[in-house]
């Protein structure tokens, strides 16, 4: 542990900064664990698009499809190649909470920065707010390392700002992915916003929410290597320039990158996310791969559709 489970919040506050991306886990033809190819991606995203932190295991990377020990060995590759040169998140989340608590364990032992924690599904439940309190109490109580909160439509309901503000309370919660409508994460943010980083997934949202909530943390999907290369960080360029206070210039650039965006964001086919990003990867000279089952595999026409798609939005590779 690179802090202490007190000083966990003033930790984040100074470490976790900037653009950190959800990863994709690449698997094989034969649907095993691509750990070369994981390694490989993690050096293009560090190395070459100055990522700086990573979220892994998380649904982008299809955890729910992986073992136990696969989800741990991925927290170790991740850290291995990091080496302290970009921040890591491991994604604890299960609906089982002793599997919760053993892979956030694992993150803390095998030297990861922080973990994050999905709402749970809740069944049968009238006292929402304090179960879910309950939950992430009792992983503080058990953990020292630096938790993050993760409130999504998947759970069932979302976690209201005056219950995740409660939860910010607690010494090591440190940050929410708040994958929830804008009016409530400005509410949040003007709430804990001193105390824990507020963020949520969406890119486009990105750059105001910099410029008027002062956010500091895009916590994080998979735009910040499938909108950029190599050779085209536009995403990167426009954060720069809105933390410097260029606005005006940072919203140029950002707006240039729209027809990524739409060509993105259009060519998707329903119900295959994980698929399409991966191929999308796979255009960009990432590693890609298959889909687990249960998820469903993109087709030769839903490729050629995405393959046009990608070679005219105006990226450069």
């Amino acid at each position: 542990m690179k802090y202490s489970k007190l000083d966990a919040k003033d930790h984040a506050r100074e470490h976790m900064r900037g653009i950190w991306a959800a990863a994709l886990n690449p698997f094989n033809q034969d649907f095993t664990f691509n750990e070369t190819g994981l390694r490989a991606n993690i050096r293009h995203w560090v190395d070459d698009l100055a990522i700086q932190g990573l979220f892994i295991a998380g649904k982008q990377g299809e955890f729910f499809a992986m073992s136990l020990d696969e989800r741990k060995r991925n927290f170790e590759i991740t850290v291995e190649e990091c080496d302290g040169r970009a921040g890591t998140i491991m994604s604890a989340s299960d609906q089982n909470f002793d599997t919760v608590l053993e892979l956030a364990l694992h993150a803390q032992n095998c030297g990861a920065d922080y973990v994050v924690v999905h709402a749970p599904i809740l069944h049968f439940v009238t006292d929402q707010d304090d179960t879910v309190y309950n939950y992430y109490k009792a992983l503080c109580d058990r953990l020292d390392i630096g938790i993050a909160m993760w409130s999504h439509p998947d759970s069932g309901y979302l976690m209201r700002p005056e219950l995740c503000a409660r939860i910010a309370e607690l010494p090591n919660i440190v940050a929410i992915k708040y994958s929830v409508p804008r009016e409530m994460y400005v509410r949040l943010t003007h709430m804990v916003g001193d105390k824990i980083h507020v963020s949520t997934a969406a890119e486009g949202e990105w750059l105001d929410n910099i410029i008027e909530l002062d956010w500091k943390l895009y916590l994080c999907s998979s735009p910040p290597y499938q909108i950029q290369s190599k050779v085209d960080q536009r995403m990167n360029e426009y954060t720069r320039l809105a933390f410097a206070g260029k606005f005006d210039e940072a919203r140029a650039v950002s707006a240039s990158l729209q027809p990524v965006r739409d060509a993105f964001r259009d060519s998707k086919p329903g119900g295959k996310p994980q698929a399409h990003g991966k191929y999308w990867q796979e255009l960009l000279g990432q590693t890609g791969g298959p889909v687990r089952p249960p998820l469903l595999q993109l087709t030769d026409a839903e490729k050629a559709d995405i393959r046009r798609a990608f070679d005219g939005c105006g990226l450069q590779v």
